[in-house]
């Protein structure tokens, strides 16, 4: 149970940065599957053209390069004049694009090519309702442009994901370091195993010193050796019993400056007990005594 208590925010962590990553992957996939080709669109939409002229029996006539207007419009135009009905352009692009899962929603505006003036339009949109209030007209033998605009979904978009995360992982990230605090704090608060050392108790399995409200973390070197000084209250510890026991037997090889720099930063860790002394002992050790 203290186990998994420990790795509790770790876990939550990895399942967030899990499901964020499938988010991401989700959306990024979304938006490029809604991504259209241009020698795809293009393709359809000649063959729209194409369809449309043997309707109005003229397999003859050419199919005009298709333009381009603005992102989402786009334009066929034809080599000849030609007459068709509306419902043959209206039932035409429905069937073109469903067969081809080109679009779901759009506009298609016909056009004469003398005054721009348009002369028949239609709405396919599943939100809004479809609009083809034009069919039943049989046209006049004329220059047409068809201008179909395909309206785009709002998918949302991955980089508005992104925004939405990003400060959620960092506020993830601080929740994790206050519940991993939270935890330190209540394990050395329920840990009655702990050495009491005058007016500090000494938690040496969580590394931490611990007076009143106030808790020291020490490192590794610094818990070794206060633990075996706590071992020996009032007696000497030889230099060399320390040097062995935290770094020798790690096959450190260190030279007797480490244990007197390991000292001093024990004395100012233990600096609120005044009760607590380091004493240094020429040619031997320390003796850690506790008046």
């Amino acid at each position: 149970m203290v186990y998994f208590a420990r790795m509790k925010p770790f876990i939550l962590l990895g399942s967030s940065t899990i499901i964020i990553f499938i988010l991401i992957s989700a959306v990024a996939s979304i938006n490029k599957k809604d991504e259209i080709s241009e020698k795809h669109l293009e393709v359809v939409l000649r063959n729209i053209g194409h369809q449309l002229l043997l309707s109005a029996n003229d397999s003859s006539s050419r199919v005009l390069p298709v333009k381009k207007v603005n992102e989402n419009t786009y334009q066929l135009s034809f080599q000849n004049e030609f007459r068709f009905v509306s419902d043959s352009l209206i039932n035409l692009v429905q069937r073109e694009f469903q067969k081809t899962a080109l679009a779901t929603n759009y506009i298609v505006n016909l056009k004469n090519c003398q005054k721009k003036e348009t002369v028949l339009a239609f709405e396919i949109n599943g939100k809004a309702g479809n609009l083809t209030p034009c069919r039943g007209r049989r046209l006049a033998v004329s220059c047409y442009i068809i201008e179909i605009e395909l309206l785009k979904a709002n998918n949302f978009n991955s980089i508005w994901l992104l925004l939405v995360l990003i400060p959620l992982g960092f506020i993830g990230f601080y929740v994790k370091n206050k519940f991993r605090k939270k935890e330190e704090k209540e394990s050395i608060v329920n840990n009655n195993d702990y050495i009491q050392l005058g007016s500090f108790q000494f938690y040496a399995d969580n590394n931490v010193l611990k007076t009143g409200d106030k808790s020291i973390l020490l490192s590794e070197k610094e818990t070794k050796a206060l633990k075996i000084f706590a071992e020996n209250i009032n007696q000497i510890v030889e230099r060399e019993t320390l040097m062995k026991e935290i770094w020798e037997d790690k096959g450190i090889v260190v030279i007797s400056r480490n244990v007197d720099v390991l000292v001093s930063k024990l004395r100012k860790r233990l600096t609120d007990d005044n009760a607590i002394k380091f004493i240094n002992v020429p040619g031997r050790g320390y003796k850690f005594i506790i008046e």
